[in-house]
C-alpha cells in the first residue's frame, strides 16, 4: 500500500486492503468530493478523468501546488526542520504565495499531532507539535510520484454537492465525509458537528440518490451508528467493516472500531 501524501485524521488508508470488495469491475470517471488525505485515490490509481475536491481551501491549495509547482514547493520545504521551535515558528507565520502556503501546510501536516487539521474561531490552525521523529522528514521521490498522479486531476475547493455537475453514467464516486456521530454511541462529534452537521448528512443522502439517478456508482464510508443506518439504508444496505482505533493520546483506549460502507456496486 502506498502511504498518501498527507496524514489525515479519519483517513481511509486502513480501507485499502478491503476495497476490492466494493470496487466495480470497471468505471469511467473518478470523483472524490471529500478527498482529505487521498489514501483511496493514490492507491487505486484510477485512469481517465479525475475530479478531486474538498471544502478545505488550504488542503486543496496544497494539492494544486503539488500538481502544478512541485519543484517550487520542495525548494521551500527543504528549509524546514522537525523541531518544536521551528514548528511553532512556521505555524505562527502567514505566507502570501500559494507555493509557500502549500509548503507550510505540508510541513505542519507532517509534524503536527496525529495529522489533525483544526482551526480556532478566527480560522487559525492551532494543532500542537507532534514530537514525531522521522528518519527522513520528506520523501521527495514519493512526493514527485504523487505530483505525477495529480497531473490529470481537476482539483477544486467546493461543497460536495457541486460535484454533481461532472458526474455521469458509469462513473465512480468515493465519499468519506467527516463523521457527525460517534461510533455506536448516541452522542455527536462536537468538532465535526461544526464541519459536517446532521443536516449535511441529510444533504449527502439526497446527493447519493442523485448519483444513483445518473446510473453512476458510489461508495460511502460512515460511522456505524443507528442514525446513520436509518438515514442511508433506505438507499442501500450497509456493510460492516472493522478497523483499529488510530487516534488518541498516550492514555487513549485503542481497540477495534466498526464502520459502515454503503454502495450500489453489486
Amino acid at each position: 500500500m502506498d502511504r498518501p501524501p498527507f496524514r489525515w485524521a479519519g483517513g481511509k488508508a486502513w480501507l485499502v486492503k478491503e476495497l476490492h470488495r466494493f470496487l466495480p469491475a470497471s468505471f469511467n470517471q473518478y470523483h472524490e468530493p471529500f478527498v482529505g488525505g487521498g489514501a483511496i485515490f493514490f492507491n487505486i490509481k484510477p485512469k481517465g478523468k479525475l475530479y478531486l475536491s474538498d471544502n478545505n481551501e488550504e488542503l486543496i491549495n496544497a494539492y494544486c501546488q503539488l500538481r502544478d509547482n512541485f519543484t517550487s514547493v520542495t525548494e521551500v520545504l527543504v528549509h524546514f526542520h522537525n523541531t518544536k521551535k521551528e514548528y511553532y515558528k512556521i505555524r505562527d507565520t502567514y505566507f502570501n504565495s500559494p507555493v509557500a502556503r502549500a509548503a507550510r501546510f505540508i510541513y505542519l501536516n507532517r509534524t503536527c499531532f496525529n495529522g489533525l487539521y483544526r482551526v480556532n474561531l478566527d480560522g487559525t490552525f492551532n494543532v500542537p507539535y507532534g514530537f514525531k521523529a522521522y528518519k527522513q522528514l520528506f520523501d521527495l521521490d514519493k512526493m514527485r510520484q504523487f505530483s505525477e498522479q495529480l497531473r490529470s486531476a481537476t482539483i477544486e475547493s467546493q461543497d460536495f454537492e457541486k460535484s454533481l455537475k461532472t458526474i455521469k453514467r458509469g462513473d465512480l464516486v468515493f465519499l468519506d465525509p467527516p463523521y457527525t456521530v460517534t461510533h455506536i454511541k448516541n452522542g455527536f462529534v462536537k468538532y465535526n458537528e461544526k464541519l459536517f452537521s446532521w443536516s449535511d448528512q441529510k444533504r449527502l443522502a439526497r446527493f447519493i440518490e442523485a448519483v444513483r439517478d445518473r446510473n453512476a456508482y458510489y461508495i460511502l464510508t460512515n460511522a456505524k451508528h443507528e442514525a446513520i443506518e436509518h438515514l442511508f439504508s433506505r438507499i442501500d444496505r450497509p456493510v460492516s467493516v472493522s478497523r483499529a482505533s488510530l487516534i488518541g493520546g498516550k492514555r487513549a483506549k485503542r481497540g477495534i472500531i466498526e464502520e459502515y460502507v454503503f454502495t450500489n456496486v453489486r
